[in-house]
């Protein structure tokens, strides 16, 4: 007999909306008659292998919207990345706990580590669903228009920005904004959007879609300074040189500095400000500009809260919900995916685990400027509907001179 039970699960780095596809997921599954039971596992994986559950079967309706309001994981998340042998031992879990449908919500390495557990079970012959539910603040899965996430870390990035160009403009000098996106330019491209006059910043965007050159680099700023008196540039946190070495790796040994590594050997690039350090004191003593401040944003971006997307929102939700009904409607494994369909509107489709697991996604070329430094009006008008409703605006005195009497 069927046992009727669901598992839910949330891994990678926290999104102000990874909670509405989670709550998505529970509520929409509590809607078939034959599901019995809706469990979550704490922590992603690790709460599988270690079989630290929760009955989200108990929780109230009404709890359930609070908390998928909230930003961040409410089921807690991890970093594990899942071999073959760690993938056996969650198979071993959901078929001991007779789990029927298992939702993973996460990123690149969450929708391999659904591939994996779906393989497993094919071969066991067990009745297993495996559906990848997409979140990433990077934008970087492959098949999908964008990704859960992104808008209002996206949102986050312009509105930055945006303030952070009315104070460079009040006290004039040159402003670093690091961003996180280790492979994918999409959040530091976001910056764009926070301009409205011509001469607002940001002035400079480096991707790490292009190589950086970090004379090239100081060349752009010191044109740009010359030009506004003033330069507020963004830059990802992934920029690289041409042999695909970090430059935050790069200034640092410049400097006799050893940079810190994760569990996974990747130069660690989130939750440190040594590319921001970097970079401003190149800044100040070649060009020497005096007055040379940088910040990095690192993980305010994720789950900034009251700074999110109600379109972000609303799709977050969708795609929970359209994740059980592929799962038991259509009775099929795979990836949900985003497609845009009009301006604006989207649709859901299911993707084959193949293609879309360890995979990624980079900006096309057609969204960034052939300068490198800035982006199109193709990205601009590709990711402003995704922002949402209600972005405060900026305004200047029209500031009419009055003559001078003393030093004419």
């Amino acid at each position: 007999m069927p046992s009727g039970k669901i598992l839910v699960a949330q891994g990678g780095g926290p999104t102000a909306v990874i909670n509405q596809s989670l709550v998505g997921v529970v509520l929409e599954s509590r809607r078939f008659q034959h599901v019995t039971r809706v469990y979550g596992a704490l922590h992603g994986v690790r709460g599988i292998v270690n079989e630290e559950f929760v009955d989200l079967t108990q929780e109230t309706s009404h709890n359930l919207e609070l908390v998928a309001a909230t930003p961040s994981s409410a089921l807690g998340s991890t970093r594990d990345k899942p071999d073959i042998a760690y993938c056996q031992q969650i198979f071993e879990v959901l078929r001991a706990h007779e789990i029927e449908h298992f939702f993973y919500i996460g990123g690149n390495d969450s929708s391999d580590t659904v591939r994996i557990v779906s393989e497993e079970a094919h071969k066991a012959g067990y009745p297993l669903r495996c559906i990848h539910i997409p979140k990433t603040i990077d934008n970087d899965l492959v098949g999908s228009d964008h990704t859960p996430g992104f808008p209002s870390a996206a949102r986050f990035v312009a509105q930055a920005f945006a303030g952070a160009n009315l104070d460079n403009a009040a006290l004039p000098g040159v402003y670093v904004g690091v961003v996180m996106g280790r492979h994918a330019g999409f959040l530091t491209a976001a910056s764009a959007l926070g301009k409205k006059f011509p001469d607002d910043g940001p002035h400079l965007i480096y991707l790490p879609e292009r190589v950086f050159v970090l004379e090239q680099f100081l060349a752009d700023v010191k044109a740009t300074y010359e030009k506004y008196g003033r330069c507020v540039i963004a830059v990802s946190e992934g920029i690289h040189d041409a042999s695909g070495e970090p430059i935050a790796s790069l200034l640092a040994k410049q400097v006799g500095n050893e940079v810190e590594r994760d569990a996974h050997g990747n130069v660690q690039l989130s939750g440190t400000g040594a590319l921001a350090d970097l970079l401003c004191d190149e800044i100040k003593v070649k060009l020497g500009i005096k007055r040379v401040r940088g910040d990095t944003f690192g993980y305010l971006q994720r789950s900034f809260i009251g700074c999110v997307s109600d379109v972000d929102q609303r799709e977050a939700r969708e795609v929970g919900e359209k994740a059980v009904q592929f799962a038991i409607w259509g009775d099929r494994d795979g990836s949900v995916a985003i497609k845009r369909t009009g301006f604006y509107s989207v649709d859901y489709e299911l993707l084959p685990l193949s293609d879309v697991a360890g995979k990624t996604r980079t900006m096309e070329d057609e969204f960034i400027s052939a300068s490198g430094t800035d982006v199109t009006d193709a990205f601009r008008l590709y990711l402003r509907p995704l922002l949402g409703s209600g972005i405060p605006d900026a305004f200047r005195l029209r500031a009419a001179k009055v003559a001078k009497v003393l030093k004419p």
